[in-house]
């Protein structure tokens, strides 16, 4: 997975959620696909399971028994280096195992029991990108969400693609009523869709839209109401609604999807942007355009030094500020030729030339 994640996107996710924290709900654990049977607390030679309650980039909380030899060896006073072990399974089945380095900083009981505790731990180093980047891909996501709600995603075949909706039909429940409808765009906050009906009997109800997602393939249900109601021009059967989604159960795996798609858009305009400027001032072009110009200065500077060959060397003297004047008269005139293309460097070359033969002495 981190393959195919830069180092910058990595360290912008470590830079900016370094201190939030990650509840391992079962959402968010079937979504990172954890494998709870592999994680483990290892300290002094032996490992114990335990329970991942909360992660962030710099510490975790996992939940031990107060019984076990886990407890009494890592909360005593000089405790051996302790090793916290991560556990996840990749997405074509492979496991997922590393290992924090780590030290107890607090001790509470868990939910006021005296079986249980909730041991904090805290990371002596950064942790893998492994982790970095699938706990700030939620994360992000979850950012996102808050600062990005409005941002719109026509639904077309591009965007099917990236977002893997398998077809613009769907189905949408009206107060437990399930209509077929057809999505016209989305976003983290709502979505627009196109179903048979009238708007006025339409407007204000509560809805339930689903999504069939690909890869992974699930469905997801995402619920709110529909706050608009429109006819669609031309057809009287047809309505176009707007629905606005409950912020507090929008599931998490849809805002990860629109939150995908978002990113990977900008980064697809941030690297056009970056392609476009680099080709505006591209080096070998500017070196051309440059070598272009000197040729042209240095042309200009050889036509009054042949035709005051036969001077006296006082009066080369008095004249020495003349080739800064024709410099910055010859860097005037090549300017505009070092604009347009290389191709025309030929024609362009030889204009120089013609304005800087006529001198005084030929004259």
């Amino acid at each position: 997975m981190v393959s195919i994640a830069t180092n910058q996107l990595i360290s912008e996710y470590y830079n900016r959620y370094r201190e939030n924290e990650l509840v391992f709900t079962k959402d968010i654990m079937r979504i990172l696909r954890t494998d709870p049977r592999q994680i483990y607390v290892k300290c002094a030679g032996s490992q114990w399971p335990c329970i991942i309650n909360s992660t962030s980039f710099q510490q975790a909380k996992i939940i031990i028994g107060t019984n076990g030899g886990a407890f009494q060896q890592i909360t005593k006073k000089d405790a051996p280096p302790i090793s916290l072990r991560y556990g996840f399974t990749e997405p074509d089945g492979q496991p997922l195992v590393f290992f924090v380095t780590c030290r107890v900083s607090d001790v509470t009981p868990y939910m006021n029991s005296h079986e249980l505790a909730v041991v904090t731990l805290s990371f002596t180093q950064r942790p893998p990108d492994d982790l970095i980047y699938k706990i700030g891909t939620l994360l992000a996501a979850d950012d996102n969400f808050t600062h990005r709600k409005e941002d719109r995603i026509v639904i077309n075949d591009d965007s099917k693609r990236a977002l893997g909706i398998f077809k613009k039909e769907t189905i949408i429940y009206i107060q437990n009523v399930p209509r077929r409808c057809i999505l016209w765009n989305l976003s983290f906050s709502g979505a627009k869709v196109v179903l048979m009906g009238i708007p006025k009997f339409l407007s204000g109800k509560d809805c339930i839209t689903r999504f069939m997602f690909s890869d992974p393939n699930e469905i997801v249900d995402v619920k709110g109401s529909i706050v608009q109601a429109d006819p669609v021009e031309g057809r009287q059967d047809l309505s176009a609604i707007g629905i606005k989604f409950d912020e507090n159960q929008v599931p998490l795996s849809y805002k990860i999807r629109i939150n995908d798609y978002l990113s990977t858009t900008r980064k697809k305009m941030l690297d056009s942007a970056a392609n476009h400027t680099e080709k505006q001032h591209d080096p070998v072009g500017a070196g051309k355009y440059k070598e272009k110009q000197e040729n042209a200065a240095a042309q200009q500077g050889t036509a009054p030094e042949a035709a005051n060959a036969g001077t006296a060397g006082a009066a080369t003297e008095n004249t020495a500020p003349a080739p800064a004047a024709e410099s910055a008269q010859s860097a005037e005139q090549a300017a505009p030729a070092a604009e347009t293309p290389a191709a025309q460097g030929p024609a362009e070359t030889a204009a120089p030339q013609q304005t800087a033969e006529p001198t005084t002495e030929n004259k």
